[in-house]
């Protein structure tokens, strides 16, 4: 299996003896060693994957990289946070996707009806099985601990990502921004309940829900 490793905060390099991995295409910063890019259209699995891809707008554009050496990838200098999955789900926006481990299966899934962040449709990526992530954020992102006894809820346009036993809903009315007078529009929330671990950014993409 492939090793993802930081230099910095925003170069992610991977060390592969024959593996792959698959990662955003044009992300490739550098590499040594003897490496093969293939591009992957769609990033989901199987032809399902690429049709629903293309209904639902969460566009990915991905390539897979394969050989011995190391190769860097970056994505506009944002910061990458590792993530390392053990046989478990994560749920992340396409455009905060960078690198994992080729054997991770990666799909969509259908997150409920809400406005939606910018380019992203109803739906979300999903990444599963075991191996590594890299996520990137816009500034260092804060992983947010989500509990039976404490639920939370995020702003739509900070959200990264979600694990674990966690539960979703879409909540439209007051949001962070309405506080300060600067809100317009038709505006919502994302609440989470139960039980895992959701990733935001400290800053916000632009949205097509209203001010948020």
């Amino acid at each position: 299996m492939a090793t993802f490793r930081l230099q910095g905060s925003r170069v992610l390099a991977v060390d592969m003896t024959g593996d792959a991995v698959k990662a955003k295409n044009g992300s490739m910063v550098a590499y040594d060693g003897q490496m093969a890019f293939k591009k992957m259209t769609g990033g989901g699995e199987g032809i399902r994957g690429m049709v629903t891809r293309r209904v639902t707008g969460e566009q990915m554009t991905v390539m897979e990289v394969k050989g011995h050496g190391t190769c860097w990838f970056a994505d506009c200098a944002t910061e990458i946070n590792l993530v390392r999955l053990q046989g478990e789900k994560l749920h992340v926006e396409a455009s905060n996707l960078l690198c994992t481990d080729a054997g991770l299966r990666t799909g969509t899934t259908f997150t409920g009806l809400r406005g939606a962040t910018q380019g992203n449709g109803l739906f979300t990526t999903t990444v599963e099985g075991t191996g590594q992530a890299a996520l990137v954020s816009d500034g260092p992102a804060v992983v947010l601990r989500v509990s039976r006894e404490y639920p939370l809820t995020v702003d739509p346009g900070a959200y990264i990502a979600h694990q674990g036993d966690v539960h979703q809903s879409f909540q439209s009315g007051v949001t962070f921004r309405t506080f300060l007078g600067e809100g317009g529009g038709e505006a919502f929330q994302i609440r989470f309940e139960g039980d895992g671990l959701v990733y935001v950014q400290p800053s916000e993409r632009t949205t097509i829900a209203g001010d948020v």
